[in-house]
Parts: C-alpha cells; sequence; structure tokens
C-alpha cells in the first residue's frame, strides 16, 4: 500500500513574502494542536523538504514565531513549542449593541490627531445621508504596554460641543456617539474585512509586515437618516477573536 504524499504549498501564488506564509502556516500549527505545546516540531531540514523552500526561510519564519514566544530553540536539542497563540486571545471584540459599548478591559486609548471639519465624498459600505463635514479623530488602543488596535473614527462635526476630551480619551467610538443626548440611533452596521498590515499599520501597530490583521467598519445613522458615526478599526490579528451567537 502507498502511502499518500503531503501536497506542497505553493507559495509562490501570493504577494506576500514566502517567510511571512510560512510563520502564518505554522502559527496555525501550533494553534491547532499539530505541533503541542512543549513538543519538539520538526527539524529546518525536514521543514524545507515538506514545505519545497530554502532552509533560509523556514529559519526567517521560526524567528518571527520565536520572537512571538511561541517557540523556544535549544542548541543540540532542537526547537520546542512554547506555548498556543491562543493564549493572546485576549481581546474579545462584540457582535451585538450591548457588547460593542464595552471598552476592552484595561484597555488605554491613545489620541494621535484630531481634525476638523473633513469632507467625506464618500465611504465603505455606506448607510444613511453623509453629513455636511466630520470631526476625524485617530486613536491607538493599548493594553498591557501593546498596542492592538488603530481607529479612524468621523463624528458628525455638529455634535462636536457634546463631546468632551475625557470621552475621546476613555470611550468606544459606538459609546461616544451613543451617549450623545439628542441623538436617537436608527440603523447601525458593523462589517468585517480580513486582510495584511502595510506599512504604516505595522508601525502604528508594532507588528511585522503584512501581518494578519482585521478591519471592522461601523457606521451609524440617527433619527434625521444622517451617518452621525464612521469607524473604522483595525486589529491585531493574532489578539482579537470575534464571538458571534447563532441563533
Amino acid at each position: 500500500m502507498n502511502t499518500p504524499q503531503r501536497k506542497t504549498v505553493d507559495f509562490s501564488r501570493s504577494a506576500i513574502s514566502r517567510y511571512i506564509q510560512l510563520a502564518t502556516l505554522f502559527r496555525q500549527r501550533i494553534d491547532s494542536g499539530q505541533w503541542p505545546v512543549g513538543k519538539q516540531i520538526p527539524t529546518v531540514e525536514e521543514l524545507s523538504v515538506d514545505c519545497g523552500v530554502a532552509r533560509a526561510t523556514i529559519r526567517q519564519a521560526l524567528d518571527m514565531l520565536e520572537a512571538e514566544g511561541l517557540i523556544e530553540r535549544f542548541r543540540a536539542k532542537g526547537t520546542f513549542v512554547r506555548r498556543s497563540p491562543q493564549e493572546e486571545l485576549w481581546c474579545a471584540v462584540g457582535t451585538d449593541w450591548s457588547g460593542l459599548l464595552r471598552p476592552s478591559t484595561s484597555a488605554k486609548i491613545e489620541v494621535l490627531e484630531d481634525e476638523p471639519n473633513v469632507v467625506l465624498e464618500s465611504v465603505q459600505y455606506p448607510i444613511g445621508e453623509l453629513a455636511p463635514a466630520y470631526r476625524r479623530l485617530r486613536r491607538r488602543h493599548w493594553r498591557h504596554d501593546v498596542p492592538f488596535l488603530l481607529t479612524d473614527v468621523h463624528i458628525d462635526e455638529r455634535l462636536r460641543n457634546k463631546i468632551t476630551r475625557e470621552d475621546i480619551e476613555t470611550k468606544t467610538a459606538l459609546r461616544l456617539i451613543n451617549d450623545v443626548k439628542g441623538v436617537k440611533i436608527v440603523d447601525a452596521r458593523q462589517t468585517l474585512t480580513i486582510g495584511t498590515a502595510d506599512v504604516e499599520i505595522a508601525e502604528y501597530l508594532s507588528i511585522p509586515l503584512n501581518a494578519p490583521v482585521a478591519y471592522v467598519h461601523r457606521r451609524v445613522v440617527d433619527q434625521k437618516g444622517t451617518t452621525v458615526l464612521i469607524a473604522q478599526g483595525i486589529y491585531d490579528g493574532k489578539v482579537v477573536r470575534f464571538d458571534i451567537k447563532l441563533r
């Protein structure tokens, strides 16, 4: 009986660097338990043959996992799994309204930019009618001194005087608009897409270029049909999870 051969992954079909693709693959093997915590993983030579890439590329991928604390190398002994990526999933994003109003536990918000009277000609995933102008906030969210979320928040400029500086530094984007007196929310949408970090995002979130990130787009419409809030959050993919309740 012939032993089935493992199909070699074609890493050349993606524009993402091969070692980053491999790091993602190896991370998934740890996460799924294929490479259990405490156990030795295959050698560089074995992984090179298995994946059909040069040993130097394997080493680059393993360097990333070692920098993340997922593996540990021992001279003359080999490489062992130190912990699972699941242990980092401390940022749970709600998918219901009440959950989205709650800030992440122990999170701190850093205000990077506060720009007035920004005119938007169009937005992704539009609902409602755009306001004449918006107040644009760029904020970075931290937990345990680690950045995990970069947001661009646009709030109807006419609501400026109803939002304090303390609000901006402590409240989630949806909480900012939810707490404004006189605003009745009649529609709210959240759209999730998956991508990779470009140079700017990688720098803001202190993650490798092309590392996985989650883009979350949120829009809120008031009783007058105006889109009073447009927010985009970019989450570090290795520390976030989205729990969706199935009915």
